[in-house]
């Protein structure tokens, strides 16, 4: 069974995409095509995940499409986002810069879709000789609900990401 986080990283590549940050997912398994601007890379680094109540149960829902009550069952969750730049080596990283503005700018002056960002960080920008790439290291952190959906039966019928209630 899945634990939904593949579903993360398309999330956040398709929300940076639908700002102006061309973004991708890490370990697509398949081959890239090379790219002439920056590109952030998508992964999932860590999930910290702790109950949310009595055996993970949030309670029912009315599945109106249905026309049936669903049990929700989930996690409150801390995941480290990697959401590092990639950059042909030219010039003398100006590219790299840039596009970690615009990076900061969706994240930090949008709204991640189920996630509440917490943390914001980024390192140097470095050579990196096995991509031959321009490389600068950004980390999120971001608190979310894992969410499962059983059926009638009991069995997991579905898998989403939550957004935290914000106080």
């Amino acid at each position: 069974m899945s634990a939904g986080l593949e579903k993360v990283r398309r999330a956040v590549a398709d929300y940076l995409n639908g700002r102006g940050v061309p973004a991708v997912t890490a370990w697509p398994g398949r081959a890239r095509q090379e790219r002439e601007e920056p590109v952030v890379a998508v992964s999932v680094r860590g999930c910290k995940a702790g109950p949310a109540g009595f055996q993970n149960y949030l309670g029912e829902r009315y599945d109106g499409e249905t026309g049936r009550w669903e049990e929700r069952y989930g996690r409150r969750a801390e995941l480290t986002l990697g959401l590092d730049i990639y950059a042909p080596e030219k010039g003398d990283g100006e590219a790299v810069q840039a596009a970690f503005d615009a990076l900061a700018g969706a994240l930090l002056l949008g709204s991640l879709p189920g996630l509440d960002l917490q943390e914001f960080s980024c390192g140097q920008t470095v050579w990196d000789s096995e991509n031959r790439r321009l490389k600068r290291p950004v980390e999120a952190v971001c608190t979310a609900w894992l969410c499962a959906v059983t059926d009638g039966g009991g069995a997991f019928s579905d898998f989403e990401l939550r957004g935290v209630v914000k106080e």
